[in-house]
Order: C-alpha cells, then sequence, then structure tokens
C-alpha cells in the first residue's frame, strides 16, 4: 500500500512538473504570437504602401495608344 502511495505521489510531481513547463511553454507561444502578428501587420502595411505607389506610377503613365498597332 505504501509502495502504491510513493508511485502515486511520483506521479502527481511528474504531473506537476509537466503542467508548469506547459504553462511557460504556452506563456512564450503566446508571446511569440504576439510578435508575429506585430511584424506581419507592419509587413502588410509596407505592402499596401507599396502598391499604392506603384498604382500612383501607373497612373502616371502615358497611355500606349499607338503601341498596339505597331506591333502588328
Amino acid at each position: 500500500m505504501e509502495a502504491e502511495l510513493h508511485n502515486l505521489e511520483d506521479r502527481i510531481k511528474t504531473l506537476a512538473a509537466l503542467c508548469q513547463q506547459l504553462r511557460s511553454e504556452n506563456v512564450e507561444l503566446r508571446q511569440t504570437v504576439l510578435v508575429l502578428k506585430n511584424d506581419n501587420r507592419r509587413l502588410n502595411d509596407k505592402v499596401e504602401g507599396a502598391k499604392t505607389r506603384v498604382d500612383a506610377l501607373l497612373a502616371r503613365l502615358p497611355a500606349e495608344e499607338g503601341s498596339e498597332e505597331e506591333a502588328e
């Protein structure tokens, strides 16, 4: 009986340690997710800015009216 209690105590200690390890890992993963979300948001903003600048540059280009006729 005492051996069973000791075995149970060991298993509970192991479970408690695993639980603490998983909590710590969860905190780290949540922090990583926040950093990656911020990076993703920043990069998406840069992409949108680049799209806007490209669209503005394309709008400033002269129309290519005669280029199709010359190619034929």
